[in-house]
């Protein structure tokens, strides 16, 4: 029996269907992202409207999402002061919207063979990798999970192998035969299986990969696909894939509003930026991941902050001193510091109405607000940032805040954390054999 309803109604049906359709085939098209070719690798921030993470993390206002990412960003640097201890390839890098103390940016790779393709976090100031892996409890459900079975290259790694010594806190029970290791990650545990398999990101593929095979997780910290470590240890990415890229890399990472994987990660010295403005790596016995500079000074406009010397000076002894850190949002200062930058930036706004505060964030503005010039000194290198990286708006732009805060009472107050969204569209160059960091600005936001 057919449908009954006048030629208007079916024609204005049809309108409707034909524009939903068109508005659907629009975001489809803004969202599709180029794949990874060659040596480029797309990075794509997971909190950005294309990520394929944005379902799963959804807040009421603009003001909860900031606070939300206020208190992930305390645990992340709770764990970072808890730490005591030749080739070429460009990966598209994309922001990232799992925020809860973990990195904030993802890449594409595959595990095992034939690959299964994750999205795995990055994080400069970790060593170890890991997936989850099929069975795992307390893993996401609803994220895609790596399953050994079905890899052919997969082998898991025996007791008393020399990376079992090298993975954090291993544990051998008695009568057990493969090695595992457990980890305090933010504010979650993990166990995982220490096992061997290829890795691949881009069109390289690295060989017998060590990493962890995810067990079991307590708490909500952990990247729901993986996590890749960046730092300095002999578990990490670059001692791994020593031979393959020398132990160098680079990234531009995307305002967290990009669209897309349109950041990248290269990797190895072919490639990298020749005019680049660096300054001197750091390393402390203390922790001995971390990227840490010589900051010296902080300039607001034209005024170099009186700031004392020992809230910025590095202590190898004693973990004290500032580093470059992937995976925590917003930079955080010593109190000192902070409380300095704070008071000049107060001073040289011309804002109508009271200065407000907003969770973490206690320089806060009703309305649009022009902010000066904020200058990052390091030793040999001036940062000056844009104001797309000092400040954070609401999405109806009625409220303005100077994107920086305090580090917690409940961390440790010496470390000052260079942060990502200070870093956004700068290419920040980690080149660990010459001993040195470089930044220079570098558009990488799509929006559109």
């Amino acid at each position: 029996m057919a449908c009954a309803g006048s030629p208007l109604q079916l024609r204005l049906l049809l309108l409707v269907l034909s524009s939903c359709a068109l508005a659907a085939a629009a975001d489809a098209s803004r969202c599709a992202t180029p794949p990874d070719e060659g040596p480029t690798i797309r990075i794509l921030h997971a909190f950005g409207p294309c990520s394929p993470l944005r379902e799963s993390a959804r807040f009421d206002s603009w003001e909860d999402t900031v606070m939300d990412l206020m208190t992930r960003d305390e645990s992340r640097l709770a764990y970072l002061a808890s730490l005591a201890t030749a080739g070429r390839s460009f990966v598209p890098v994309a922001s990232g919207r799992q925020l809860l103390q973990i990195p904030n940016y993802v890449v594409r790779a595959g595990v095992g063979t034939p690959a299964q393709p994750m999205l795995i976090a990055l994080d400069t100031s970790n060593d170890a990798a890991w997936v989850p892996c099929t069975a795992c409890a307390g893993c996401p459900s609803a994220s895609p999970s790596f399953d050994p079975s079905r890899s052919t290259t997969y082998r898991p790694l025996p007791c008393g192998s020399p990376q079992c010594g090298q993975a954090p806190n291993p544990s051998c029970p008695a009568g057990a035969t493969s090695c595992s290791f457990n980890l305090t990650y933010g504010a979650s545990s993990l166990q995982a299986g220490l096992a061997q398999d290829s890795l691949a990101l881009a069109s390289d593929v690295a060989q017998s990969y060590t990493f962890g095979c995810l067990q079991k997780v307590t708490g909500n910290s952990v990247p729901p696909q993986g996590l890749l470590g960046l730092g300095r240890g002999t578990l990490s990415f670059l001692s791994q894939t020593k031979g393959l890229y020398g132990a160098t890399f680079s990234y531009c990472l995307p305002s967290f509003k990009s669209l897309n994987f349109s950041g990248t990660l290269r990797l190895g010295p072919v490639g990298q930026p020749k005019n680049i403005k660096t300054t001197p790596l750091l390393s402390s016995p203390r922790r001995s991941s971390l990227y840490y500079v010589n900051m010296i000074g902080i300039r607001v406009g034209r005024r170099v902050l009186d700031i004392p010397p020992s809230a910025v000076t590095f202590d190898a002894a004693t973990g004290a001193g500032t580093i470059i850190d992937s995976g925590t949002m917003f930079t955080r200062l010593v109190a000192p510091v902070y409380a300095a930058l704070r008071d000049e930036f107060r001073r040289r706004v011309k804002a109508v109405g009271p200065v407000t505060s907003l969770g973490g964030f206690d320089t806060c503005y009703n309305g649009a607000v022009t902010p000066p010039g904020i200058t990052l000194m390091f030793t040999g290198m001036n940062v000056t940032l844009p104001p797309e990286n000092v400040l954070i708006h609401s999405t109806a732009g009625s409220i303005t805040c100077l994107a920086m805060a305090a580090a917690p009472d409940n961390v440790n107050s010496v470390l000052n954390v260079i942060a990502n969204m200070q870093q956004q569209n700068h290419r920040v160059l980690f080149d660990v054999p010459n001993a040195r960091i470089g930044f220079a600005r570098e558009a990488c936001t799509t929006t559109a």
